[in-house]
């Protein structure tokens, strides 16, 4: 079932104009949460991450999204799916209502939300081979949009394709500075001895919610140094570690670049106390 505006409906039944501005011109953000324990986890940072979103995009005519109003319509998709399950991906997506061309008629919005079962509502421990490429045939640009969730997503596609292509389970992707930002779908973060280092947003990265749980465990909960600098590639050879990280997933690490093999111990110990994270917080 599916939220379409406010009303639940089944999924065929969804339908939205052929001039949709997200079709047409990409015009629309979303998020992606996880939900269990009955709530969704990190709520309050997806719900700042979507309106700072919608007001860099001037959709001024989402002022009605409250927390309050966003949690319970979730919270009516997910009671209105044909099986009970404990724990869900959730999509939220928003866009501006349909007129004009590149030039709006209006900077009102609607919305559709999605759910679908997850296995469990921990996070679980990913143990096997996980083989990384390096995407560079379109680069990341370095700037506001690059770090928003919106439907412009081509990099990401064609990346995804290049790595089913090539054998990989993911891709490094790169700005125009050719320094590494993040993956096809989730941060990046790298080990290198007692440091636990991933790129600062203005490099192009996603503002992903992963990533700042992760950074706020690392610096309250281990005995390990964050920073958020640039990476280069042959930061990626020389590191012990790598493992990207996104809501659905957790914590997912690199076991192969290249000729480069990678240890998991800091992705164990983090996933661990991320687990611990999400039940009491």
């Amino acid at each position: 079932m599916i939220n379409l505006n406010g009303k639940i409906v089944k999924e065929h039944d969804a339908s939205i104009t052929i001039n949709n501005r997200g079709l047409h011109y990409g015009d629309a953000v979303f998020e992606t949460m996880r939900y269990g324990n009955e709530k969704i986890y990190f709520w309050n940072d997806h719900f700042l991450r979507l309106k700072s979103s919608l007001k860099i995009l001037k959709l001024e005519g989402a002022e009605n999204f409250s927390s309050n109003f966003l949690k319970q319509e979730i919270s009516r998709t997910i009671a209105a799916q044909a099986s009970i399950n404990s724990s869900y991906r959730v999509k939220l997506l928003v866009w501006r209502k349909t007129g004009g061309k590149y030039t709006p008629f209006s900077n009102e919005v609607e919305y559709a939300i999605m759910a679908e079962p997850l296995a469990s509502q921990m996070y679980p421990s990913n143990t096997a081979a996980y083989i990384i490429g390096a995407y560079d045939e379109h680069l990341v640009s370095s700037g506001e949009l690059s770090t928003l969730k919106s439907n412009n997503r081509l990099i990401n596609v064609l990346g995804s394709v290049f790595a089913k292509d090539n054998g990989f389970d993911n891709c490094f992707l790169l700005n125009e500075k050719n320094n590494v930002v993040e993956a096809l779908n989730g941060n990046l973060f790298i080990v290198s001895g007692k440091t636990i280092i991933t790129p600062p947003i203005h490099e192009g990265c996603l503002n992903g919610v992963m990533r700042k749980q992760l950074i706020a465990i690392v610096q309250s909960n281990t005995e390990y140094l964050i920073k958020e600098t640039s990476i280069s590639v042959m930061d990626l050879h020389n590191a012990d570690e790598i493992f990207i990280t996104n809501v659905i997933q957790g914590i997912v690490p690199v076991s192969r670049y290249k000729e480069e093999i990678f240890e998991d111990k800091v992705a164990k110990v983090l996933l661990q106390k991320l687990n611990e994270w999400v039940t009491t917080n």
